[in-house]
């Protein structure tokens, strides 16, 4: 199941990367915090990196960008990982 939700996850940073977690919750039908701990994960893992937009006037702006490790692994079976 966790791996079907990064595998989502990831597609709807790719096509979207200034989601909000609570957008990206809704999109991927889950819990903002399952969200949040899937987001952690594939942090951990290199396949997504957060930036902080500073000069934003919304401190929360975030972007989750997938890493080239994660387009590689986008799409893989659970083995990959």
């Amino acid at each position: 199941m966790q791996y079907e939700l990064e595998i989502r996850l990831m597609n709807a940073l790719e096509a979207e990367p200034r989601q909000s977690q609570r957008r990206l919750s809704e999109a991927c039908d889950v819990s903002l915090g399952t969200i949040h701990y899937c987001l952690n994960a594939l942090i951990e893992k290199g396949f997504v990196k957060a930036q902080n937009f500073r000069n934003s006037g919304n401190k929360l702006a975030y972007a989750y960008i997938l890493t080239p490790s994660g387009i590689n692994q986008n799409g893989r079976s659970p083995s990959h990982f």
